[in-house]
C-alpha cells in the first residue's frame, strides 16, 4: 500500500453542519457509551460527504466528539483509501477500475480521456470541478470497463460516453449510472439467457406466508 499523507494546505478551522452533527449523534448512539469510537469510519463519511474531503481540524474534531487520541484517527483515515485526504472536484470525483478484466475491456482507452479532458491523474482540475484516479477491482467485472463516479457506478463504457459523461458534470447534469451498454445488472450483453420468468421477480410466484403459534413465519 502507498503511503497517504494529509494535505500540506488545510484549512484553518472546521465545524460540523447541524446535519451531519444530527447524523454523527445517531451513529454514536449505536454503540456503548464506552464504545463510542466505533463511530469513527462512519462519521470520517459524513465529513467527507459535508466537505467533499476529510481535512485535518476534522480529524481534530471527530477525535474530541469521540473522546479518542488524534493519532487513532488519523490512522483510521490514512488507511482507508475511500477517504480523500486532498480536496476533490466539485462536480465529479472519478475512479477508474484498472485490474485486469476492465483493463482488457478498454480502461486504459477511458483514462486517456480523462486525462485528456481533466489533465493528470490525483490532481484537481484547472476549474475546481474534477478528479480522477486509476483504483483498483471495484467489483463490478461482468459490466467492465467501468468507474464510480461520486457515489455510483457507471458500467459498460467506451470512451465516447465517458467524454459525454464528463461533459455532462461539467454542465451541471447528473448522468445516469449503471450499465451504458443497456444491460441490467450484471445479466449477458445481449439479455438475460435464464430465470427469465418475469413471475420469479414480481412477487406472483411467492407462497403465501403464515405464522405458526410461538413461531417465525414459515412458508405455507
Amino acid at each position: 500500500m502507498s503511503v497517504r499523507r494529509l494535505a500540506k494546505i488545510q484549512p484553518a478551522s472546521f465545524a460540523f453542519s447541524k446535519a451531519t452533527k444530527a447524523k454523527a449523534d445517531w451513529w454514536i448512539k449505536k454503540y456503548p457509551a464506552d464504545r463510542r469510537q466505533s463511530a469513527v469510519i462512519p462519521i470520517l463519511w459524513l465529513v467527507q460527504k459535508q466537505e467533499g474531503w476529510c481535512p485535518e481540524p476534522a480529524l481534530r474534531a471527530i477525535a474530541d466528539l469521540l473522546g479518542m487520541p488524534y493519532i487513532r484517527v488519523l490512522e483510521v483515515v490514512t488507511f482507508y483509501t475511500m477517504f480523500m485526504l486532498e480536496p476533490v472536484g466539485s462536480a465529479a470525483l472519478i475512479q477508474v477500475c484498472g485490474t485486469t478484466p476492465c483493463a482488457l475491456r478498454g480502461a486504459n482507452d477511458l483514462m486517456d480521456v480523462c486525462k485528456a479532458r481533466i489533465g493528470p491523474k490525483d490532481t484537481l482540475s484547472a476549474d475546481g470541478k474534477f478528479t480522477w484516479q486509476e483504483v483498483e477491482c471495484l467489483g463490478a467485472c461482468v459490466n467492465a470497463p467501468m468507474a464510480q463516479i461520486n457515489d455510483y457506478f457507471y458500467e459498460d463504457l467506451t470512451p465516447e460516453n465517458m467524454a459525454q459523461i464528463i461533459d455532462d458534470f461539467a454542465a451541471g447534469k447528473s448522468p445516469k449510472p449503471g450499465s451504458y451498454a443497456g444491460r441490467h445488472t450484471s445479466e449477458p450483453i445481449h439479455g438475460a439467457l435464464t430465470l427469465t420468468d418475469k413471475k420469479l421477480y414480481d412477487g406472483s410466484a411467492a407462497k403465501p406466508i403464515k405464522k405458526l403459534p410461538n413461531s417465525d413465519p414459515v412458508p405455507a
